[in-house]
């Protein structure tokens, strides 16, 4: 009878741990800024307005985005807010490849899924998960209440100069062939072995605890708030809607559309100095 009882203990234990692990669940937020190393020519400009471009481009680079996450499954998506409105007679047109609508990530399964709209289309990008070589370093710092530690990787990336142009100055030429060139950047991570889930923001991942804070030399992302085990539990649902297609095609899609655009912009810009168009991108 008492190794029976026995028995029956470690089984209500190992059960409440399993349903536990289940149900565990948190909700991060992360704010992210991007360093802007632009310099505006105030000649071209009225009196005051290069001050008010740049921080309009500040703002336009500060992103709220929510991880919604439990032990293997994830869906980062942005915290949209009313967008301020711009000065009168200024225009900002970004170019960039886009970034998530919602990102799933299934870290167990290793692979994501992004529901992404770009030039009016909805896409379901599909694709295996990056693998991420992180070097653990043993470095600590504290991020709010948690023990954070060090963690970081070197990626190859292009570079792609920053630039403004005004009312279509300074582009670059038509019959110019741009070679791409390409060099290493340190990304460093800061995570929180207290929560232990493999996951992070945007398409971090693969360390033995959340990411509370990222910087890739260009972005930093950082938590500001989390809450584990919310009161309200939310469903994390993978997308579903939108055309399928690997990350690869999508990347050579919207590298097409990148083009198209700005060559409409070049046959469309107005020079009768009435308007300020700002663009920003390679």
């Amino acid at each position: 009878m008492i190794k029976l009882t026995k028995y029956l203990v470690l089984a209500l234990l190992f059960m409440t741990s399993t349903i536990g692990a289940q149900d565990f669940q948190g909700v991060a937020t992360y704010k992210s800024k991007r360093k802007l190393d632009i310099k505006l020519d105030s000649t071209q400009l009225a009196s005051g307005m290069a001050e008010q471009m740049m921080e309009m481009l500040k703002k336009q680079f500060e992103k709220t985005h929510i991880l919604t996450f439990n032990k293997t499954e994830s869906i980062y998506k942005e915290d949209e807010q009313l967008e301020s409105p711009h000065p009168a007679g200024m225009q900002v047109v970004m170019v960039s490849s886009g970034g998530s609508d919602v990102l799933y990530k299934n870290t167990k399964e290793n692979r994501f899924t992004n529901q992404n709209e770009s030039y009016s289309k909805l896409f379901l990008i599909k694709d295996e998960l990056e693998k991420h070589d992180w070097k653990l370093t043993g470095e600590t710092k504290f991020i709010g209440d948690y023990k954070c530690f060090k963690a970081t990787k070197i990626r190859e990336v292009e570079v792609i100069e920053s630039s403004i142009s005004i009312n279509g100055d300074n582009e670059p030429d038509e019959d110019e062939e741009r070679k791409p060139e390409m060099k290493e950047v340190e990304v460093v991570a800061w995570y929180a072995p207290e929560i232990p889930v493999n996951n992070g923001p945007a398409n971090y991942h693969g360390l033995p605890g959340l990411i509370l804070e990222v910087n890739d030399g260009t972005t930093t992302t950082i938590c500001s708030k989390i809450v584990l085990n919310p009161k309200n539990v939310v469903a994390i649902e993978e997308p579903k809607k939108g055309k399928e297609i690997t990350q690869e095609k999508y990347d050579a899609i919207m590298d097409k559309k990148s083009k198209e655009m700005m060559e409409r912009m070049r046959n469309n810009r107005r020079d009768d100095g009435e308007n300020i168009s700002i663009r920003i991108g390679g």
